[in-house]
């Protein structure tokens, strides 16, 4: 009996040391995740055109790799659901801004990411803005994070209470904002809340100081436990209302800086003192680093918006509107200094993740039968081989949704519109007779239906390039059969897939 106990003891220390060594050997997630920061933005993009300079930002790039044809979504709600569900918004009803109190949230049969991530041993947390939900069941600590610390909806809405002519008698409260919350999961289906209290103007000015220092504490007390972890980061900027602290309103005018140059100037400060933790702690050789943002940027209210080469802005499904900066760095396995033009949308993160975590190569796939627990219909991609192997992108096609109506296709090179909005968000949308026909490797601007004089010619020589894309559409239609979208005039109830 001795004996067997002392074989048992040593299985047992083998077992907790091979699940340790495992634990070592799992990539860090570190995803930073901004809000409405175009493309224009960033210095690793614009290379010196504009006046904004983001040393720290870029240096992910430089460590890895920038990506030219990433895509998000036309809307915040819409763009981080994507990223967290690797599914399109119109599958999960997560399509639309959105409001205080208002109905739209994540389902609990809605698998997601850090759902996922946490059987594969991960701990995980989210800590800035959320806005996928603000009711309890909706919170992140029900939808596979250990803990959130953050705000749960756009920055401006959080500014409703101060405005001069909200009520005082108590009659909207309904539909103010909650405060700022930290909450954190049993991991038995419950969880507990704190009110952190009220996000008002005053706050803002540093507000993104308290998203680094929960963020870091979380870090760190994952890297003391050996635990590999996945933090979404999600700061204020560069969302409107900008509200500056005195150290950064001093830096306006300097350097050629208008108050966009320093929201990114206050951006590129606290992302540098992430990685400087991440570096500090000895973990950076082990940590993917994501960079990128939930759409487009708000061009209408520039200077405070971002600012992007693209035609069109958030809220449209223009490449405005839905191309996003992208950079990630993984050392040893992404090439430092590489330049991606692949197509790669915000979905396709989920599958690479997991499986850059040792999960299946073929997640798309199996989740359709379903995998530990878990059943949907993955629309994202893994990109693994893209990213370092320089393979060609898993992706060859982009719908573009704005809300729940699919507006444009591209296939391979060509994009095709079938609603356009040419006043911006708050305008009207033509639906069209005749389709737009762009070639994004030539065109990718879509300037030349406004501005050749020979686009209809060119067009007519084209009008092949609209059978792919035709093709490409009814293929996607036939998979809302068994997984329907999430329309106005479906239940409130989710119907995106089953979760644990």
């Amino acid at each position: 009996m001795k004996r067997i106990g002392r074989y048992s003891s040593l299985l047992c220390l083998l077992f907790l040391s091979t699940l340790a060594q495992a634990a070592q050997d799992k990539p860090n997630i570190f995803v930073i995740f901004t809000d409405d920061v175009g493309i224009s933005n960033l210095s690793a993009y614009h290379n010196g055109v504009m006046s904004s300079q983001t040393p720290n930002i870029d240096s992910i790039a430089e460590k890895g790799m920038l990506l030219t044809d990433y895509y998000a979504q036309p809307s915040c709600t819409a763009g981080r659901s994507a990223f967290l569900t690797g599914q399109l918004p119109v599958r999960t009803g997560m399509h639309t801004v959105g409001l205080p109190g208002g109905p739209i949230g994540l389902s609990v049969d809605t698998p997601t990411l850090p759902e996922i991530l946490k059987t594969m041993g991960y701990v995980t947390g989210q800590f800035g803005k959320n806005h996928l939900g603000d009711r309890d069941e909706f919170l992140p600590t029900m939808h596979g994070f250990d803990e959130y610390w953050g705000w749960l909806y756009h920055l401006n809405a959080m500014e409703y209470i101060e405005d001069p002519d909200w009520p005082e008698d108590g009659s909207l409260d309904a539909f103010a904002p909650r405060n700022v919350i930290y909450a954190r999961s049993d991991n038995k289906g419950g969880q507990s809340i704190e009110d952190d209290g009220v996000l008002n103007i005053e706050r803002m000015r540093t507000l993104d100081d308290e998203v680094n220092k929960h963020a870091i504490d979380f870090i760190e007390r994952a890297v003391a436990a050996d635990k590999p972890f996945f933090t979404w980061y999600c700061p204020s900027r560069g969302h409107v209302w900008t509200h500056l602290s005195p150290e950064y309103e001093a830096m306006l005018g300097q350097n050629g800086w208008g108050l966009q140059e320093v929201v990114m100037k206050d951006l590129d400060d606290h992302v540098g003192e992430m990685l400087e933790k991440i570096e500090e702690l000895g973990i950076a050789d082990n940590t993917i680093i994501v960079f990128t943002a939930d759409n487009g940027p708000e061009i209408m209210t520039w200077p405070d918006g971002g600012m992007t080469p693209f035609h069109g802005e958030k809220g449209t499904t223009w490449e405005g509107g839905v191309r996003a900066p992208a950079l990630v760095s993984w050392p040893g396995k992404i090439p430092a200094g590489s330049v991606g033009n692949g197509i790669f949308d915000g979905m396709d993160w989920l599958p690479t993740l997991i499986a850059a975590a040792g999960g299946p190569t073929d997640l798309k796939e199996k989740m359709l039968k379903g995998h530990d627990g878990f059943k949907a219909h993955l629309d994202g991609y893994n990109q693994v081989d893209m990213l370092t192997e320089k393979g060609e992108s898993n992706r060859n096609e982009i719908y573009y949704y704005e809300r729940d109506k699919l507006q444009a296709v591209r296939v391979g090179d060509w994009k095709a519109h079938f609603i356009v909005q040419n006043h911006g968000w708050g305008g009207a949308k033509e639906e069209l007779n005749a389709p737009l026909l762009f070639n994004l490797r030539r065109d990718p601007y879509e300037r030349a239906a406004e501005e050749s004089g020979m686009y209809v010619k060119w067009m007519g020589q084209k009008m092949w390039a609209f059978g792919p894309a035709q093709a490409a559409v009814q293929k996607h239609l036939a998979t809302f059969k068994e997984w329907p979208p999430v329309t106005p005039d479906t239940p409130v109830e989710n119907v995106g897939g089953v979760g644990n």
